[in-house]
């Protein structure tokens, strides 16, 4: 299983969406507290860019003491369509500072100094130190996970439907299932959505032997899954 820290590290270097919750800025539009692009520095602080003349910039440089306390929340979403398709949020929170002449023109690229953050996902909730965010490293697979469980359920449908073979007993419970679709995809397994409407959803885990560490070992994998499957 996936550490809190790792899960966290993953989400903030993922493409998921995030916006920068900041005091006093309640009536500002969600995009303007957007970031253009978001990076993970080697001491665990978070690297946001934004346009130079953006709410968060502004702010972060007329702060008190030049440092903003913010939290940068972030909104996982299944990239296929299932029911209840938020997969978790995570929120990092610290104290924001202005890089003057780091971004190109127009840009200013802000600093946020991890203080804690806490994650609340598929695997479940926990709290994250800002050392443990530091030394974690987000999933080998999640610059890919997107597009490989949206080729799966595009062009791997029936072998994805034929996994809950592998259930044993608990395949009864999914008698009534219309839909089945990959949900999520990491170093360790496998995750699918079984549904028989927004009400009734039972997700079951595949997991790998062994955690992968790449896209070919996830493919062989993938291949020993549905051939157990179809056995």
């Amino acid at each position: 299983m996936p550490s809190a820290a790792e899960r966290t590290r993953t989400l903030v270097q993922s493409t998921c969406s995030a916006v920068l919750l900041i005091p006093g800025a309640d009536a500002t539009r969600p995009e303007q507290l957007t970031p253009e692009a978001r990076a993970v520095g080697p001491d665990g602080e978070i690297f946001l860019l934004f346009p130079a003349d953006a709410p968060p910039v502004r702010a972060a440089t007329h702060a008190q003491d030049d440092e903003l306390p913010v939290v940068l929340e972030l909104t996982d979403v299944a990239p296929v369509s299932v029911p209840h398709r938020i997969r978790g949020r995570a929120w990092v929170s610290g104290w924001l500072t202005c890089l003057p002449g780091v971004a190109e023109p127009g840009r200013m690229m802000l600093r946020l100094e991890v203080s804690e953050a806490s994650v609340d996902d598929l695997w479940g909730a926990g709290e994250v130190q800002p050392e443990e965010f530091a030394a974690a490293s987000p999933d080998p697979l999640h610059a890919h996970e997107t597009e490989l469980l949206q080729h799966l359920h595009a062009a791997h449908g029936e072998q994805v439907r034929e996994l809950s073979g592998l259930l044993g007993e608990r395949s009864a419970a999914l008698v009534p299932t219309r839909d089945v679709a990959p949900l999520a995809l990491d170093r360790f397994g496998l995750r699918i959505r079984f549904s028989a409407g927004p009400h009734h959803c039972f997700d079951a885990r595949f997991d790998f032997p062994e955690p992968v560490r790449d896209v070919s070992e996830l493919r062989r994998e993938m291949h020993r899954l549905f051939e157990a499957a179809r056995s």
